[in-house]
């Protein structure tokens, strides 16, 4: 009996393409829109709390076991960078930049990836290209933010948009540093039930952080636009389950460099929605930090594609 895998439907694998590409770009404007109603703690309290307990029920009504076991610390910590420190400062600074700056600034985080990975700074910091790469994400970030960063130095206090580039680029770290510990200290579960417990823990800590600042101390939820209820359910159905099993199906039957490319897709969706369906506004050097920002981490990815296939 053979043990091959069959291929699956080309349709199938163009439809994931499109949830990774289109779902994912599209929940930074989703998240700006849920931010109308919720506080942002509440907010990723309530989504990854939704998620993970429609993605529990899925798998106890499929007989799929799950019960972590030893390994629930990998996921609990995996879920504290990947979507409380990750995700968190998306959500935290779309309360003052537009969610197409933010979705720019986060498309450096491929670079936290050469950086952070110890194991592999023997061979990315002996590439050219690699360094290169980098350097062009750097500039491109500096572009950015020159603006904001220049008009800071002058002033007696941190101002706020300058406060929630910081917050973002610790989450730029976070979201790295917890995919590294899932891929050198993955835990023995199966994939569906270890999302399912990294959002169960990212979840309870939002809501924590949410309970510790007052948020829900007089938070009326008849008050709740529905615009921002919708957000949030398009967030937990769309951007929680769907493109997440999405992305975790295309890591299966295609190779990783191939299904990395929605790193440049992503924040072209989310500003084509900011600047649509948000009235948001990009200037030159806004656009021009986002070309330099993904022509770096082209270069990065280009220089691992072609040490693959030598």
């Amino acid at each position: 009996m053979s043990t091959e895998r069959a291929a699956p439907p080309p349709l199938r694998v163009y439809l994931a393409f499109a949830a990774v590409y289109i779902i994912w770009g599209s929940t930074y404007f989703g998240i700006r829109e849920a931010l109308t109603g919720f506080p942002p703690f509440l907010l990723g309290g309530l989504r990854f709390l939704l998620a993970a307990l429609c993605m529990f029920v899925w798998c106890i009504a499929t007989g799929v076991n799950v019960r972590p076991g030893r390994d629930l610390w990998k996921s609990v910590l995996a879920g504290f960078l990947l979507l409380f420190v990750g995700n968190g400062a998306v959500i935290w600074a779309q309360r003052t930049l537009p969610s197409s700056l933010v979705a720019i600034l986060i498309a450096a985080a491929p670079l936290s990836f050469v950086l952070l990975d110890r194991p592999q700074w023997g061979v990315n910091f002996r590439s050219p290209a690699t360094l290169l790469g980098v350097g062009f994400g750097l500039g491109g970030v500096l572009l950015l933010f020159w603006d904001r960063i220049t008009a800071q130095l002058g002033a007696e206090a941190v101002s706020p948009e300058v406060s929630a580039m910081l917050v973002l680029l610790l989450g730029i770290i976070g979201w790295p540093a917890g995919s590294l510990i899932a891929k050198y200290r993955p835990a023995a579960l199966p994939n569906v039930v270890n999302s399912a417990w990294q959002m169960a823990a990212g979840a309870l800590m939002f809501l924590a952080v949410s309970a510790g600042r007052g948020e829900p101390v007089g938070f009326v939820w008849g008050a709740v636009p529905p615009r921002a209820w919708l957000a949030l359910a398009y967030l937990v159905v769309f951007g929680s389950i769907i493109g997440y099993s999405a992305y975790i199906f295309l890591l299966g039957v295609r190779p990783a460099t191939q299904v990395s490319t929605y790193a440049y897709v992503n924040p072209v969706v989310a500003v084509l929605l900011g600047l649509w369906l948000g009235d948001e506004r990009l200037g030159a050097k806004e656009v021009a930090g986002l070309l330099v920002i993904l022509g770096g981490v082209l270069m990065i990815n280009l220089a691992k594609y072609r040490k693959a296939r030598n």
